[in-house]
Parts: C-alpha cells; sequence; structure tokens
C-alpha cells in the first residue's frame, strides 16, 4: 500500500463528518501512527472523532486488524492444550485476573495473559502486578514462551513486538479522555488478545457506576462486538455483563488489591469476588476443554482454591518472574503507605448507593493511578472499604481506611470517599452481581 494516497487531516475530517473509513485507510493511520509518521496530536483527534461519531462493525474489525498486525502475532501451537485468557473491561477493585489466572492453569488450561495499566478510575493488572517487589511483567517473546510452557501461565504487559499500535493507543486514550468508546475498547482488547496466541476468549463486560459502560444495554452492545470481533477471527469468545455499582471487593489499590488476591486463593476471599472468579475460571476451564460444562469447570476451580493448587501456581508465578515471594506468603512483610488514616461516617443508617467512578478517582488522588501515561504509580496507595451496600453502619464508624504517601491527598480523598457512599434510613437492595452472558448464540439471562 502507498501511505501518500491518504492524507491524515483528510482522514480526520472523513471521520468527523461520521463517514465510514476503509480497511486501507485505517491500516495507513494505525501503521504511520506506530512508525512516528502521525504525531500524537493528530492521532488525538482522530480518536475524539471516532469517540464522538463512533464506528461501523468493518470499521471496528478492521481496527482490530490493524492493531493486531502492527506487531508479531505470538505462535503458542507447539504448547499443549486449548489457550484460553479473560478480560474485564475494567472497574474498581477488580483483581480477578490475579486470582483466577493460577487457578485455571492449576486446572491443567493454559493461561497467556498479556494485560494493561490502569484507564482513568481504573486500575490494571500490570499495576497491581508491579506492586509485588521484584516482578516482571516486561519480557521477551522469548522468555514469554518459556514462562507459558514450563508453568501453563504467564503474566505479562504488551511489548513493541505485541501489538505496538494498541499499546501507544492505549496511553494516548488514557489522556484524551476517549475511553468510553465500544469500538475503541472493542479493537485495543481483541488485538491485543489475538496477538498472545489464544484459541479462546472469557470477558468480563461490567456496567454501572464504576465501569466504562454506565449503562447495562451499553455493556450488552461492548460484549456483543467483542464476541462478534472474536467469533470473525475463529476464536471461540464467551463474555459475561457483571455490575460495577460497587467495587469488587474491599481493597481499593494495587498492592491492597494484590493482599486481598492472596486471601482468596488461601480461601477466604470475599464473596462476591469469588463468585465472579469462579464463573469466569470455571467458563475458561470449560473452554479449554478440561470440564464438560461450565457448572463442572466452577466445581474445579473451586477445588483448586480448597487444595492449595491454585496458590501454589501463585507462588511459582511470582518466583518466576522475579518478585518476592516472602510477602505473598507472609503480607504483613510488605512496606505499607506511611499514611494510614480512617474515613468516619458523618451518619447512621444503612449504605444505600455508591459513586464507584468517584471511589475509583479517589484511590487515583491518594496516588494508586496516573493522570498523565507519564506519572508514576505508588503501590501502597489506595483504601479499604469496611461496608458495602446494604450494611449497616453507626455515626463515627470507620467505613474506609485510606493508605497513602501524599499527605496532600488525604483530605480530598476522605471527603470523595464520604461524598461517594450514600447513607440513608431504608434498606437498600444489594445489586445482582452477575446478570448476563453473551456468546455466539446470542445473549442469554444468567442464572447462578
Amino acid at each position: 500500500m502507498n501511505k501518500k494516497h491518504f492524507n491524515t487531516v483528510s482522514l480526520i475530517r472523513k471521520k468527523r463528518e461520521g463517514k465510514s473509513l476503509s480497511k486501507e485507510e485505517i491500516e495507513y493511520l494505525i501503521t504511520a501512527y506506530t512508525e512516528d509518521e502521525i504525531p500524537d496530536y493528530q492521532m488525538s483527534a482522530f480518536l475524539m472523532a471516532a469517540y464522538l461519531n463512533g464506528m461501523y462493525d468493518d470499521e471496528a474489525v478492521a481496527l482490530t486488524h490493524s492493531m493486531l498486525h502492527s506487531g508479531i502475532v505470538v505462535d503458542l501451537s507447539h504448547i499443549p492444550g486449548v489457550k484460553v485468557d479473560k478480560h474485564s473491561t475494567g472497574g474498581v477493585g477488580d483483581k480477578l485476573s490475579l486470582i483466577l489466572a493460577p487457578i485455571v492453569a492449576a486446572c491443567g488450561v493454559p493461561v497467556p495473559m498479556i494485560s494493561g495499566r490502569g484507564l482513568g478510575h481504573s486500575g490494571g493488572t500490570l499495576d497491581k502486578l508491579e506492586s509485588i517487589p521484584g516482578f516482571k511483567v516486561d519480557i521477551t517473546i522469548e522468555r514469554y514462551k518459556e514462562i507459558i510452557e514450563k508453568h501453563n501461565l504467564v503474566l505479562a504487559g504488551q511489548t513493541e513486538e505485541i501489538a505496538p499500535a494498541d499499546k501507544r493507543l492505549y496511553a494516548l486514550r488514557d489522556v484524551t479522555n476517549t475511553i468510553e468508546s465500544i469500538p475503541l475498547i472493542a479493537s485495543s482488547i481483541m488485538s491485543k488478545k489475538l496477538a498472545e496466541g489464544i484459541d479462546a476468549l472469557v470477558l468480563d463486560v461490567k456496567f454501572g457506576s464504576g465501569a466504562f459502560m454506565k449503562e447495562q444495554e451499553e455493556a450488552r452492545k461492548l460484549a456483543e462486538t467483542l464476541v462478534g470481533i472474536g467469533e470473525k477471527f475463529g476464536k471461540e469468545t464467551i463474555a459475561y455483563l457483571t455490575n460495577m455499582d460497587q467495587p469488587l471487593g474491599y481493597a481499593v489499590g494495587n498492592w491492597l488489591e494484590v493482599k486481598e488476591s492472596i486471601d482468596c486463593l488461601n480461601g477466604c476471599g470475599p464473596g462476591d469476588v469469588m463468585e465472579i472468579t469462579h464463573l469466569l475460571a470455571g467458563t475458561m476451564i470449560h473452554l479449554g476443554k478440561e470440564a464438560g460444562s461450565v457448572e463442572e469447570g466452577i466445581r474445579k476451580s473451586k477445588e483448586a482454591v480448597k487444595n492449595g493448587s491454585a496458590m501454589r501456581k501463585w507462588i511459582d508465578i511470582v518466583e518466576e518472574q522475579g518478585g518476592d515471594t516472602g510477602v505473598i506468603t507472609d503480607p504483613e512483610t510488605f512496606k505499607y503507605a506511611d499514611i494510614i488514616e480512617p474515613v468516619a461516617a458523618a451518619g447512621s443508617g444503612i449504605v444505600g448507593e455508591m459513586d464507584t467512578y468517584i471511589l475509583g478517582m479517589a484511590s487515583l488522588e491518594l496516588g494508586a493511578g496516573r493522570k498523565t501515561k507519564e506519572e508514576d504509580v505508588d503501590p501502597a496507595a489506595g483504601f479499604m472499604l469496611h461496608k458495602k451496600i446494604g450494611d449497616s453502619v453507626q455515626k463515627g464508624e470507620t467505613i474506609a481506611t485510606i493508605h497513602t504517601n501524599k499527605i496532600e491527598s488525604v483530605k480530598k480523598a476522605k471527603k470523595d470517599i464520604l461524598g461517594a457512599i450514600s447513607i440513608t434510613n431504608r434498606s437498600s437492595e444489594i445489586p445482582k452481581l452477575i446478570t448476563k452472558r453473551v456468546d455466539k448464540h446470542g445473549i442469554h439471562e444468567y442464572r447462578a
């Protein structure tokens, strides 16, 4: 293809006017941007135009294809078994990957997992992993293959070899407020996942105040887009719609979530976290041909936690990737934040609603996230919730505990957390956690 046939400004204008770009035009944009022929400011303009006007299904598939082939597609065919990964569209307190990956690998299914960093108010798996002292997520493709062949599991970040266009766009979307776009989210997720060398994929598509898709209908559209792209590329893909109207579990922040993940793998994690974990893990085990049904997969997932094989797998992978296993076996040896302060309830009653987005932003303010793509993340920062929707609370009772090394952030974080948690005199209905399943056959109500 001759790049001179396309003018970047003309393509930005075309998308600004809501017109469809051809596969060749999208390929030009992605290739030229990856090769530094298009600057950030022009790609930002294109992203905003796509965000405001949307993209057609064919454009989303073309964008996925272009980003997928901007680098290498890993070949894991020499490794026995059906390779299965999981991806979440992002939420607050979502540490599921850290728990289910070792569970699924312990059940005999290879899990090649390439993850991203935090986007906006939503935490990232890589930031959580790097809160473990020494843990290396930046590894070569050769090392990536070596680790998964040895352990049935690898937890890695994107490299310049794997979907490099997505890696760059991912960071740019974070700081240009173009995150909540179905085609941009879908193509980002699927280009990265398809590049891993997977055979099948399970998706956790979130909706609610703490999700990028606030309404369940928007999450459904995203799930359908993701499943459609996956099936188009020949990968069996199943998605679940899950509620993010309150944080998952009680821990929000990188190390705090790792610690809660350790509790989960030791069999004493929060019920909401484990409900979704076992469903997603069970579906992965089923797609990986190690269970005849999702229900059997869930039983195997629970057994891997109960018999300790999942925790042993977690310790093995932490050690293999350079992490300090000492803080895994004894989390209290981790260097916690210098400032740990309670947040006291302003009144008595029942926790009615949570603005999970504001809670996620409070965590970012404490140092657990980044406001610009160059900003560092404090692994110790975040907060612990002590109350969830439906819980009773007394005035002055601690409803959260903040962890930070930024003294200047304490006052605002406390105010934000208190403002995000409503306390009423009426009993509150606990949101249904998992609502629907989306697969190649359509949309189905989820019944546990």
